[in-house]
């Protein structure tokens, strides 16, 4: 692809073959709405969140980091379907 494999367009694509959905975040508060908001909202499945510098996983209702990101405010997501 002519990137660097940071690139959001190069582990996009990738995930996007392995079976992930890009979806968005919901609006109601675009500036206040965490990982942590999200994980209560969506207590079931795997889920990879984008900050804008940084990327989350998260399964079941659990985000995993190299550090507490919960506060960190998610961009958009990516979900992988059944």
């Amino acid at each position: 692809m002519h990137d660097m494999p940071s690139s959001n367009a190069v582990w996009g694509a990738f995930l996007h073959q392995n079976g992930f959905q890009r979806r968005t975040i919901p609006n109601t508060c675009p500036d206040c709405y965490t990982i942590k908001d999200f994980t209560r909202d969506y207590p079931q499945g795997e889920y990879l969140l984008a900050t804008g510098t940084h990327v989350v996983a998260v399964k079941d209702g659990n985000y995993f980091d190299t550090w507490d990101s919960g506060n960190e405010i998610p961009i958009y997501y990516w979900q992988k379907e059944a």
